[in-house]
């Protein structure tokens, strides 16, 4: 990893203010096998940086509860992924989050997960919500995952009330809740859901997620699996489509764009969350870059 080394296209930016505070307390995903390769992240990254942990079909939990060990030494905080249909039981998700806490995790995000029937009594996250684990085991920081561009098998309206019933759960209990989006190549998108968002009175923090530098191919193969539609489509008809497609995608113009609209819309973000599908290092080091230049 080259944290100390400015990716050339990192130095080419030119990010407004607005742009500099979304990228300063960027957040970031990385898998038990990444951090286990990784080494040392908090030479990279700031104290405190969150990093997400998502948890990858037949993976086994005790390697997310490693990993969580692993970043809170390093003075990081871990965010494990929370796979709602993929818990067996009520017994196995209350000794999972024994087992998070116990290496001092205090946070998750809450996701229902891609198991078309759920494996135990969970079929949505709101009823993990329900069933008072997670204020048992002192779980009051909780993420939540938003869709800017719909999700593959979930209606909107279902979408909407769901986030308005989460907004209440965390008036309710007095938990610290925020949504972080699924991945977007384009802007558009972002402040249509966030206006949304405030016409619903929802107020709950923003993270978009962004991918990190990769192949377009790659990311264009995500976008498929994740039902990203209307900007990878975009991301197709650029004039430049065909070098994009060979070569190498990065944020450099999303960014500026992002912050813009937003700023013009009013609308207040929390950060952006990084998905870094072109390998850990690069994402570190090309939002690091970014970070140290604004």
């Amino acid at each position: 990893m080259t944290c100390d080394v400015c990716d050339e296209s990192a130095q080419a930016v030119d990010l407004s203010s607005s742009a500099s505070r979304l990228v300063a307390g960027f957040s970031i995903e990385a898998t038990p096998k990444q951090l286990a390769c990784a080494g040392r992240l908090d030479t990279c990254l700031p104290a405190g940086t969150c990093v997400y942990i998502p948890f990858l079909p037949r993976a086994d939990p005790a390697e997310t509860v490693a990993a969580c060990r692993r970043l809170v030494a390093q003075g990081l905080r871990p965010i494990p992924h929370l796979a709602a249909r993929g818990m067996p039981s009520r017994a196995n998700l209350s000794r999972h989050l024994a087992n998070l806490a116990d290496v001092g995790a205090d946070s998750v995000l809450l996701i229902a997960g891609d198991r078309a029937r759920p494996a135990g009594p969970f079929a949505s996250t709101l009823e993990v919500l329900g069933s008072g684990l997670l204020q048992r085991y002192g779980f009051h920081n909780l993420g939540i995952a938003g869709h800017p561009e719909g999700h593959p098998v979930v209606d909107g309206d279902t979408l909407a009330d769901a986030l308005q019933r989460k907004a209440e759960y965390a008036l309710d209990t007095g938990s610290m809740m925020w949504i972080v989006t699924q991945f977007v190549f384009s802007a558009e998108p972002v402040i249509r859901w966030l206006d949304g968002l405030r016409a619903d009175g929802i107020r709950l923090p923003v993270r978009v997620g962004l991918p990190g530098p990769a192949k377009a191919q790659t990311l264009l193969r995500y976008a498929a699996q994740c039902g990203i539609g209307a900007s990878s489509r975009m991301l197709a008809r650029r004039p430049d489509a065909l070098m994009r497609l060979l070569g190498r995608w990065t944020p450099d113009e999303l960014l500026p764009t992002l912050a813009r609209q937003v700023t013009e819309r009013r609308h207040a973000l929390d950060g952006i969350h990084v998905f870094p599908f072109g390998g850990l290092d690069q994402s570190i080091d090309y939002f690091s870059a970014l970070r140290e230049d604004a």
